[in-house]
């Protein structure tokens, strides 16, 4: 890994981008401009723009990183030794409706391994970030940042649960088994809240709720908020339980400790699709972001 100087200046670089990001959605927001993908999720005009945004900053600044991001895919080097991975609104869906929960995020990595995380909610005037080894800060408006951990439980039955709403483009079939892979949930869990996007994975790193569950994923969705929840504290893996290369494994479960996690997997464990790296296609599976 980078040295901590390094480190430290990449994120306040990520900041940078997030904040730029940020009138671009917000003079947008409540009247934009949707569209459909190929694959039937939505896509407005502040998705596009605030994306070329915050690619033009990269390029000014660090010409020889590689580029990920949802709207305009794989750009640079493959074997680019940082990448930057983008998402400049996840949770369209609540966007286009004028629902204040979606963010911003932006995510770097470091031969594959995320380094640097930072998630905006622009609406409510919200961020969280973390940088390897540099802790994660969760930042109020008007307010100095303050660090955050999770907070372990040791089993469901004391646990804060949640899981993506933002389901409705999946097939009919895989839709009704992914809620019913949620029941056990539901009925063990001390709260179960279907939430969705960013937001649930914000909530665990602030020691709010336990467990984050979202099944089918891109990179640009997982990227930023590994280091996040890694920072705080917590755990992260794909769906069906694997550890490695959690960016591009298509789903990812965020959980405030170890057993927590087995218990949560133990019930809901199963294959999950793969993302290849490019992402210059959305794939077959996709969310309502």
């Amino acid at each position: 890994m980078a040295d901590r100087s390094e480190i430290r200046a990449l994120l306040d670089f990520a900041l940078e981008l997030a904040r730029a990001a940020e009138p671009v959605i917000l003079s947008r927001y409540r009247n934009p401009s949707i569209s459909r993908k190929a694959d039937n999720t939505e896509v407005t005009d502040a998705d596009r723009k605030a994306e070329e945004v915050m690619r033009e900053l990269i390029g000014r600044r660090y010409p020889s990183h590689a580029v990920l991001g949802e709207e305009f895919g794989a750009t640079g080097s493959e074997g680019a030794e940082w990448r930057w991975v983008l998402d400049p609104i996840d949770g369209t869906a609540s966007y286009s409706l004028g629902v204040p929960l979606f963010g911003t995020l932006v995510g770097l990595l470091w031969k594959g391994k995320p380094a640097v995380g930072v998630v905006n909610l622009p609406a409510i005037g919200e961020m969280l970030y973390a940088a390897a080894g540099e802790g994660c800060w969760f930042r109020l408006p008007e307010e100095q940042p303050t660090q955050v951990r999770v907070r372990p439980v040791a089993t469901l039955e004391e646990a804060v649960v949640m899981a993506p709403s933002g389901v409705s483009s999946l097939p009919p079939l895989e839709r009704e088994d992914l809620f019913r892979r949620m029941l056990p949930l539901i009925g063990r869990a001390r709260k179960f809240r279907f939430g969705g996007d960013c937001l649930q994975h914000v909530v665990v790193c602030r020691g709010l709720a336990h467990v984050a569950i979202d099944p089918v994923m891109h990179p640009w969705d997982i990227a930023a908020l590994v280091p996040c929840v890694e920072e705080a504290g917590g755990v992260v893996s794909t769906m069906d339980g694997r550890r490695e290369n959690v960016v591009f494994g298509g789903s990812l479960l965020s959980c405030c400790g170890e057993p927590l996690l087995r218990q949560v997997l133990d019930l809901v464990r199963y294959p999950s699709s793969v993302v290849r790296e490019d992402a210059r296609s959305n794939g077959e599976r996709t969310t309502d972001d």
